[in-house]
């Protein structure tokens, strides 16, 4: 066997020099530039900083993301499509709700700026982002990829884990609706608490929501509780929330509900150690 002809052995002999490489880059460096809330010194010590990576991304603020990241809350929407439809005379789906107001915000403005953002939300940079490998990101591709799962294929968030959360279908066929909300609503007074004052009352306890504030504007109208329950999905799919228990919890799992979780996950409960600043 030629060693310089084995790929496996090429292989290894890359990652070690790519690893002694990245520790050369970062030795002598008493503390990661992005961890001291600086912005590096050029792109490559940003790529690798550790900040990017587990563990130090669960412990990251907002101020240590935006001292690089900080143009993502800039408004910077256009004012007309490159078709040349003008952002005040068209309304995009999701802005159909009543609870969606003033003019069109950027992504991240929206969930971060924005006045329902800051009343209802307390989402923060790694809420979403929980690092990012600059590499390829599916297994095997590298040495740092994982051996299997976890196909995030560079892609900056996973969105079955976040954005579905709140921007996935109402899955109102296990709710016990006769047909979507948005044409079943009269029939319930156009009121999610008729039925929701009493089932499934442990709901929104996660650190990157302010459920008090939730609880009082589903009370003033519905559109606070289907705006994140379908009314601005992005996904032909619903989310399987978690159940978490509540006081008059039947014993009996319903069968759609025998694999979903039963607690929140753990990065997200409220009684889980502090992982950055609230926004």
């Amino acid at each position: 066997m030629n060693p310089w002809t084995d790929s496996r052995i090429r292989i290894r002999a890359c990652a070690r020099v790519l690893g002694l490489a990245l520790v050369a880059l970062f030795a002598g460096a008493p503390e990661a530039p992005l961890a001291a809330g600086k912005a590096p010194a050029d792109y490559q010590r940003a790529v690798f900083d550790p900040i990017h990576f587990k563990p130090a991304i669960d412990q990251a603020t907002d101020a240590q993301c935006l001292a690089c990241h900080g143009e993502v809350l800039k408004p910077s929407v256009r004012a007309e499509s490159p078709a040349g439809l003008k952002a005040s005379d068209v309304s995009a789906w999701y802005q159909q709700t009543s609870t969606y107001t003033g003019a069109q915000e950027t992504f991240h403005r929206r969930h971060l700026e924005t006045p329902l953002a800051k009343e209802l939300m307390r989402l923060r940079c790694n809420t979403c982002h929980q690092g990012h490998d600059p590499r390829d990101e599916n297994p095997g591709s590298s040495a740092t990829a994982p051996r299997q799962g976890e196909f995030t294929l560079r892609k900056s968030v996973v969105p079955e884990q976040t954005c579905l959360k709140c921007h996935g279908q109402m899955n109102y066929t296990v709710m016990g609706l006769p047909l979507p909300w948005a044409q079943s609503k009269d029939m319930f007074q156009n009121n999610c608490l008729l039925c929701h004052a009493a089932i499934r009352t442990t709901r929104h306890q996660v650190n990157y929501l302010n459920a008090t504030a939730i609880e009082e504007a589903g009370k003033k109208s519905s559109d606070a509780c289907y705006g994140c329950h379908g009314g601005r999905a992005w996904y032909r799919i619903h989310y399987p929330y978690p159940r978490n228990p509540w006081p008059s919890m039947s014993t009996e799992v319903p069968e759609w509900a025998k694999d979903r979780p039963t607690h929140s996950e753990a990065r997200f409960l409220e009684t889980g150690a502090d992982k950055g600043e609230v926004k």
